[in-house]
């Protein structure tokens, strides 16, 4: 049986029949607003509502093989002399908690051509040559273009000798304490 359209209302019709689909929509919104917090477990205080809800922030499966305690910090010493170190490149990023140092691109002033990016782990609290991981990323320019090029095989080992060369002398200017 074919449809017929329902015939709109007019312009001088009543005031009520246009309003009530309008009122009905909002008491059924209305009351489910009401109805919502009845879903809820349980009252809710506010530092409930901004506490985190993410279970891999207590546990820490990180470089120091997966202890279930976040121990959180790196070595000071460590810390200072790769920011020292490498204070002549421009830092994109330093997390003192994670140990992690990014630098952007660097074009020494002599070499015009060819620019320099660092990445420094910082992987224990302990002042040791095994807790530090550098990485040093060369890029050539070949017309208008940046080519990825291997970095002379000692820059990395030279560049974290220094590091840690500075580091024992920040520790030994603080009296060898390790605090």
């Amino acid at each position: 049986m074919p449809r017929r359209p329902m015939p709109c209302p007019s312009a001088s019709g009543s005031a009520s029949s246009g309003s009530r689909p309008a009122f009905w929509l909002a008491g059924v919104a209305l009351s489910g607003l009401l109805l919502l917090p009845a879903c809820s477990s349980g009252p809710r205080t506010s530092s409930d509502l901004t506490a985190p809800r993410n279970h891999l922030l207590h546990e820490d499966r990180g470089a120091s093989g997966g202890e279930d305690v976040l121990k959180g910090g790196v070595n000071a010493y460590l810390w200072r002399a790769t920011l020292d170190t490498l204070s002549f490149m421009p830092v994109a990023t330093a997390d003192a908690e994670g140990g992690i140092i990014l630098t952007d691109w660097y074009t020494p002033p002599a070499a015009h051509g060819e620019r320099f990016k660092m990445t420094a782990f910082i992987l224990d609290r302990r002042l040791r040559s095994d807790a530090l991981r550098l990485t040093v990323f060369r890029q050539v320019q070949q017309g208008t273009e940046w080519v990825d090029t291997p970095p002379a095989a000692n820059t990395a080992s030279d560049i974290a000798a220094r590091i840690l060369s500075r580091a024992r002398k920040l520790r030994a200017d603080n009296g060898n304490r390790d605090d």
